[in-house]
C-alpha cells in the first residue's frame, strides 16, 4: 500500500475520531470568543413577585422573617441589607430579593449555568484537570495530524502543488499577520 493510501486512511479515520471533540471545542470556542457580549456559562434569571406590603417600622429581621415566609423561600438566608427605609435586600443562597416595603413587590434575581454550553465551556477550558488534560493533548497532536495529512489527500492542481498552496499559504498568513499587527500596536 503507497504512503498517500496510507495518509488518506489516518487522515479519514482520525477526522472521524476527533469529530466530537471538534464540535465541542468549535461550539465553546465561539462561545468563549464573545464573552464581552453575553455571558455563555450563565443566563440572569429575573422575576417579579407580590407578598403583600410590609411595615417599614419593623426590625431588619423581623422584615427578612415575614418576606421569606411570604416567599416560601427555602434556599438558606446569607444576609440582607436595608439600604434605605423603603428597600430591604435578602441575600439567599445563588439568588436575591429585593422587596420594596410599601408595595410588596419583590424582585428576585440570580444567575443560572445554561446547561450545554456551561458544560461545554468548562471542556474548552479544562476545568476538569486530570485525565481532561491528556485528551485534550491527544486531541490537539490529532488535529495537528488532520492538518498535515490534509495537506496530502489531493494531487496534482487541486492539491498542495496547485490550489491548495495558495490556500494553506492565506491560512497561515493570515494568523500571522494578525500577530504582527497586535505586537505592533
Amino acid at each position: 500500500m503507497s504512503w498517500r493510501r496510507w495518509n488518506n486512511l489516518l487522515h479519514r479515520d482520525l477526522g472521524y475520531l476527533v469529530f466530537g471533540l471538534t464540535v465541542v471545542y468549535a461550539v465553546s470556542g465561539i462561545a468563549i470568543n464573545h464573552m464581552a457580549d453575553w455571558n455563555p456559562n450563565y443566563r440572569k434569571v429575573e422575576e417579579v413577585r407580590e407578598i403583600g406590603p410590609l411595615d417599614p417600622a419593623r426590625s431588619e429581621d423581623e422584615l427578612v422573617q415575614t418576606a421569606l415566609g411570604r416567599l416560601q423561600v427555602g434556599q438558606p438566608l446569607k444576609g440582607s441589607v436595608q439600604p434605605d427605609a423603603e428597600t430591604l435586600m435578602i441575600l439567599v443562597e445563588g439568588a436575591s430579593y429585593t422587596v420594596d416595603l410599601p408595595t410588596g413587590k419583590v424582585v428576585y434575581e440570580a444567575v443560572r449555568p445554561r446547561p450545554v454550553l456551561y458544560a461545554l465551556n468548562r471542556l474548552h477550558v479544562n476545568a476538569p484537570k486530570r485525565l481532561w488534560t491528556w485528551i485534550a493533548d491527544l486531541y490537539a497532536v490529532s488535529l495537528l495530524v488532520v492538518s498535515f495529512t490534509g495537506l496530502f489527500v489531493l494531487r496534482g492542481r487541486h492539491g498542495l502543488l496547485g490550489r491548495g498552496a495558495w490556500l494553506t499559504a492565506a491560512g497561515c498568513a493570515l494568523p500571522l499577520a494578525y500577530w504582527l499587527w497586535w505586537i505592533s500596536r
